[in-house]
């Protein structure tokens, strides 16, 4: 089930975030990325409506996703 970013708290979403970036891994590029930067642009990007919020009833939890992969899974 997809759900609205609008419809989230933004304490909620902030956190959402915050644990999609941490789950990710660290970056061991040339420069460093603050927390707050990554944030922003994932934020930019479900705005965008490039990465969707997730909930699965079956697991009961919440994920981000790129809209491209939620398409892809969907058509299978």
């Amino acid at each position: 089930m997809l759900i609205p970013y609008q419809s989230l708290d933004s304490g909620t979403l902030t956190n959402l975030i915050e644990s999609f970036i941490l789950r990710e891994g660290t970056d061991y590029g040339i420069e460093e990325i603050s927390l707050a930067h990554k944030s922003q642009k994932v934020l930019q990007q479900i705005e965008n409506g490039e990465v969707l919020i997730l909930y699965s009833e079956l697991s009961e939890s919440v994920t981000l996703i790129h809209k491209q992969q939620f398409n892809e899974q969907s058509s299978q």
